[in-house]
């Protein structure tokens, strides 16, 4: 079936969403979506949105600027950034109007609180800075948003899954799902097509992500075509419940927890001696993995612990209630009177498909724009977060970007005609399928899955070496040939989730490749990506982007600049 509409939009989180609440005034917008558009992983946001509001404490965007530069350890685009931390309070305040409750202070204001790598005076201190609502701040953010593309009438293809971008000549003018509700093939022709799927999170074994955060969006474009940057940057957060890896926001230390050894110690001190266990995300992973190294992990185990137990329960239920909440159900630890055991855990790609600051997707280091193609989110690299992302920016980063890509695709479509597509793609698709329900495939999805996520936990973590990256890689390559062996063994067309997960591991497989590929290449220690054999930051060498293109050889990489405008590299100390 072939179905038109002005835009098409690839996901249901906040930046998806957002952009469609922006240009669907003005067009016949479709959002499409693996799955029912509350249940997308951004709901799962507990810690807020940054923004320069000084409710709380007097704060400045520049100062919200320097954070997010110093916390990318520079590799940010300063151009990009300041036009999300300048946008930062006109979000809030449109949130607010919306509907989004907000926590507020005891004037009625929009309450603040401390997160990591946010401070004032360029440095000194931390600053309260992140708006919240308790920490259920993604969640609330989510369903005003879909309340709002609902009153205003945008088409949802909810349950359906994307599987190819169609392309007329080089503008990007549709895409082929599969309806998991009757097992149809649909191609959903438009002006214009956003990408906001989200990352990758569930290429590892351990992580925050939900079980669809797997990749789709970025490797449609990478198999199209597109290069991707900067993939060797993946965030662990430094508190995943262990031994789960289900987040404990950084709320639970903005508002005053903090991280303790076998002996007792809070050993932040040591690793960030000003803002402690405030400080980046990488930095805090680091620490906690070192000294789990150094045998001070609680019990001779990979863990240490999180300790709220000083906050007082009327904070703890008034605050972090939804965090107290599943500590209980899933440990059995009332975190009221037990610190809570935390290990690192995956939970962010810094890295994705680069765009302009307006979404429109970029085909190579030159700047060339795919025409009709545009992306927004984490599946998206505008760069705002360069090699690590501070706390409560990535809500902010879908909601500007999301809103700018909106904006954007409303001027296309202006200036772009309809043109009826051939069902070519559709066959092509049918025939690509029929090859997954392969009798003689001996191969089992299960089994490659979890060998990939293993290995991805072994040799593309927190801690990484040539060593490792190369046998990674090469693992990675004969699990690709073991996937060509595979056959699905549900034959059913509708709700097949067999089948949708066996497209999923030949997303991950090839995203994992690009990971491990692009960390090889990047020789020195930046942000999230730590290298123990070359463990300093290489400005001369390396403070450019990666981009990797996918050949018929084999990934193959190439740089361009960064963007700085204000703020030339510094030793990044906390």
């Amino acid at each position: 079936m072939i179905l038109q509409h002005d835009i098409v939009i690839v996901g249901t989180g906040l930046a998806g969403l957002r952009a469609a609440v922006e240009c669907v005034d003005q067009a016949d917008v479709a959002v499409v979506s693996k799955v029912f558009p509350t249940r997308s992983h951004s709901g799962a946001a507990q810690g807020g949105i940054t923004a320069s509001l000084g409710n709380e404490e007097e704060d400045h965007w520049e100062w919200h600027l320097f954070d997010t530069v110093k916390g990318s350890d520079y590799l940010g685009d300063q151009d990009a950034i300041e036009i999300m931390v300048k946008d930062a309070p006109r979000v809030i305040y449109e949130l607010e109007h919306m509907g989004v409750p907000f926590s507020r202070t005891a004037e009625g204001k929009i309450a603040q609180r401390n997160f990591g790598g946010h401070t004032r005076d360029y440095g000194k201190r931390p600053v309260k800075r992140a708006c919240y609502a308790a920490d259920r701040t993604g969640r609330v953010v989510l369903d005003t948003l879909y309340d709002q593309c609902l009153r205003h009438q945008v088409k949802f293809y909810s349950e359906n899954y994307v599987l190819s971008l169609v392309f007329d000549g080089k503008r990007c003018a549709g895409v082929v799902t599969y309806d998991l509700a009757t097992g149809e093939l649909h191609l959903l022709q438009a002006k214009a097509i956003l990408l906001a799927t989200g990352g990758c999170g569930r290429i590892y074994k351990t992580t925050s992500n939900g079980f669809a955060s797997t990749g789709d969006g970025i490797h449609l474009a990478y198999q199209s075509g597109i290069p991707l940057e900067d993939m060797e940057f993946i965030q662990f957060h430094p508190t995943g419940l262990y031994p789960l890896g289900i987040l404990v926001s950084e709320a639970a230390r903005g508002e005053g927890g903090f991280l303790r050894n076998r002996l007792g110690e809070r050993f932040m001190e040591r690793y960030a001696p000003t803002v402690k266990d405030l400080a980046a995300r990488d930095v805090v992973s680091r620490a906690i993995l070192t000294e789990i190294r150094e045998g001070k992990g609680i019990s001779g185990k990979d863990y240490v612990h999180l300790d709220l137990t000083h906050l007082g329960e009327e904070k703890i239920l008034e605050r972090l209630w939804e965090i107290a909440s599943f500590v209980r159900i899933y440990l059995g630890i009332d975190p009221v009177y037990d610190p809570i055991p935390v290990q690192p855990t995956c939970h962010y790609v810094m890295g994705g498909i680069p765009t302009d600051v307006d979404g429109r997707v970029l085909m190579d280091q030159k700047g060339s724009i795919a025409h009709g193609l545009f992306a927004a989110g984490e599946c998206a690299c505008v760069s705002v977060h360069g090699a690590n992302r501070l706390g409560c920016n990535s809500l902010l980063d879908l909601l500007v970007f999301g809103r700018r890509s909106g904006l954007a695709m409303k001027q296309t479509i202006s200036k772009v005609d309809h043109r009826t597509l051939s069902d070519d793609s559709l066959r092509a698709m049918e025939e690509r399928l029929k090859k997954l329900f392969n009798p003689k495939g001996k191969e089992k999805i299960d089994e490659i899955r979890q060998r990939m996520q293993s290995l991805m936990m072994e040799k593309g973590s927190v801690f990484r070496n040539e060593e490792g990256l190369k046998k990674g890689i090469e693992e990675i390559r004969s699990l690709k040939e073991r996937y060509n062996n595979m056959g699905v063994v549900d034959k059913r067309k509708a709700f097949n989730f067999e089948l949708m997960e066996a497209m999923e591991l030949g997303h991950q497989l090839a995203l994992a490749e690009v990971i491990l590929f692009s960390a090889l290449h990047r020789r020195e220690s930046r942000g999230a990506h730590y290298r123990e054999d070359f463990p300093a930051r290489a400005d001369r060498y390396f403070l450019k982007h990666t981009l990797v293109f996918q050949t018929p050889k084999g990934p193959e990489v190439k740089y361009k600049p960064v963007k700085i405008t204000r703020f030339q590299p510094e030793a990044r100390v906390y």
